[in-house]
């Protein structure tokens, strides 16, 4: 999802190592922190709250942000400009990648390698991202729909989007939004996070009772929630390169 509302400021703090970004958001409801991958911190703010909150909101939050910086500084590994394959652990799936420099852009999939021509790095990873997503969709649409399907669960629309710090959402209106790295995750996991998401068309919360639903469904999502919290270290470094 690309950011709502409007960038204020670097906050220097005593309590966080680095500086945060704050932004101000019509659409937030409560104060947030986001970490997102490379370790860069946003706190997202309602609207009408001042600063001394947001300063005491990171206070409280600074081990919890701490950590998940640490972790996701470290799942950043240096990006090739082009990586020799992918490999999609979602379906099995493992395909060598060819790039040839040319004027032209294009990319073509044969059988289990993809080919594609660009002038430079950027405009060959761009055609990777460009693919990444439709793959994703033909991957990862159809087998939400048939587990909503089977769960006897409601869902107007399924939207990819290729997101730096969320693994999906569900609106009020019933679209579910995929985050196209899911492919780099383990079927059970995206399952796990499948189930997640059509819960919350039953509960728009992390309720007590969006928790039991859960569990009433998928009894080990504790274990898997936890594998799809550290499921960035699998997402390619060229997935967010830009």
């Amino acid at each position: 999802m690309k950011p709502h509302g409007t960038q204020l400021s670097l906050f220097e703090t005593r309590s966080l190592s680095d500086p945060f970004a704050v932004r101000v958001s019509p659409r937030a409801r409560r104060l947030t922190a986001r970490v997102h991958v490379g370790g860069r911190v946003e706190i997202v703010v309602p609207v009408g709250v001042n600063a001394h909150a947001v300063r005491d909101f990171v206070q409280r939050f600074t081990p919890w942000i701490d950590r998940k910086v640490a972790a996701m500084r470290c799942f950043v590994a240096p990006a090739e400009p082009v990586p020799p394959s992918i490999a999609f652990a979602f379906t099995g799936e493992q395909l060598a990648v060819e790039w040839r420099r040319g004027p032209s852009r294009r990319l073509e999939r044969h059988a289990d390698r993809l080919v594609l021509q660009a002038p430079d790095d950027s405009a060959a990873r761009m055609l990777l991202q460009s693919w990444l997503k439709a793959a994703a969709e033909e991957r990862l649409a159809p087998r939400l729909l048939e587990l909503a399907d089977e769960l006897k669960y409601s869902v107007a629309r399924v939207r990819i989007r290729c997101q730096r710090t969320r693994w999906g959402s569900c609106s009020t209106r019933g679209t579910v939004s995929l985050n196209c790295s899911l492919v780099f995750l383990r079927p059970e996991v995206v399952r796990y996070l499948f189930i997640h998401e059509l819960a919350h068309t039953k509960h728009m919360n992390h309720s007590a009772s969006f928790w039991r639903l859960v569990e009433k469904i998928e009894p080990d999502y504790r274990r898997l929630d936890r594998e799809l919290l550290a499921g960035w270290r699998t997402v390619p470094a060229w997935v967010f390169k830009n």
